[in-house]
């Protein structure tokens, strides 16, 4: 599924696959939740929303059934972690 990034709240990208019709939305907290059963127009109606995050609240999160994801791993994460930290320890 491609991603696209969606403005508002706390929202930062989704995603939808149509022959499923599973709605895959990315939070800027790093969360990640998938809806089941969402028809094609409601993404539609999500990406031309003019606050997507209110068009969540007010027409998906409830109306779907909900399935928790999980972010992808930032491979960066680590070294901006270690550059701002420092290196951990090595275990003995």
């Amino acid at each position: 599924m491609e991603h696209r990034a969606l403005r508002g709240g706390r929202l930062k990208a989704g995603a939808y696959d149509e022959h499923s019709q599973r709605l895959e939305l990315c939070f800027v907290d790093g969360s990640v939740r998938v809806y089941k059963s969402v028809p094609a127009e409601v993404w539609r109606r999500l990406l031309a929303a003019p606050n997507p995050a209110s068009y969540l609240e007010d027409r998906i999160a409830e109306e779907y059934p909900l399935e928790r994801g999980s972010a992808a791993a930032d491979p960066e994460a680590k070294a901006r972690l270690d550059a701002l930290f420092g290196t951990p320890p090595a275990k003995d």
